[in-house]
Formats: structure tokens, sequence, C-alpha cells
């Protein structure tokens, strides 16, 4: 079973900056670099949203307007891992952000969580003064 991990959350003031990881593990039969990653937050009381998603050798990304200029998607397919940088961040970017993978090539600006097999277990990410 394929498993992602999130990592890079924490706790930063309003304009601060993150970056956060999602590290796929090896499995047999499967390639990270045939599959889209996207990235999804939840806040509390809220349904979970698409932030951003990049196909599968990096060529296309898409991301939220809510998050447009502030945030950068990117991957290293020889790490099997991919990447989201938070710059900018405001008080409504707090949530619990989660990394997905889907097997297919291309991702779309509709963010369809249904586009999405495998998902990581989130990692918090507040921002307050």
């Amino acid at each position: 079973q394929l498993q992602l991990v999130e990592s890079g959350g924490g706790f930063v003031q309003p304009g601060g900056v993150l970056r956060l990881s999602c590290a796929a593990s090896k499995v047999s039969g499967f390639r990270f670099d045939y599959s889209i990653i996207g990235w999804f937050r939840q806040a509390p009381g809220k349904a979970r949203e698409g932030v951003s998603c990049i196909s599968s050798g990096g060529e296309s990304t898409y991301y939220a307007d809510s998050v447009e200029g502030r945030f950068t998607i990117s991957r290293d397919n020889a790490k099997n891992t991919a990447y989201l940088q938070m710059n900018s961040l405001k008080p409504e970017d707090t949530a619990v952000y989660y990394c997905a993978l889907g097997p297919w090539a291309r991702c779309n600006s509709a963010l369809d969580i249904n586009d999405y097999r495998f998902w990581g277990q989130g990692t918090q990410v507040t921002v307050s003064s």
C-alpha cells in the first residue's frame, strides 16, 4: 500500500513562510513520476478544499484563487517527494494540509478530491499573531 507522509507544518505569524513536504513510499509496480500530486486543506468546521496540484512531470501546476501568487507547488521525482512553498501566510490559511496522489499524468484547475486515490495523514498549519 502506497503511503504519503506530510511534514513541515507548524505555527507562524501572518506574513510568515512555511514549506510543506510530501514523501511517498516506494511501492513495487507503482511509479511516483506517473502520478499527479495535489495539496488540500481543511479548516475546522469546513469542507476539504483544493489548494494546488502538479502534473506527473511537473510541467503544469494549478492553484486555488485564494493562494495564487503566494503558494508554489513543486516535485522532485527522483526523491518521490512533492513540496508546497507557502509565503505571505494569512490567518485564513490555518488548516490541516493534506497531500494526495492520483494515478494520472495531468491534473486540472478543478482540484477535485475524487481524482486522488492516496492521502497523507495531514499536517497542521496555524497562522496567528
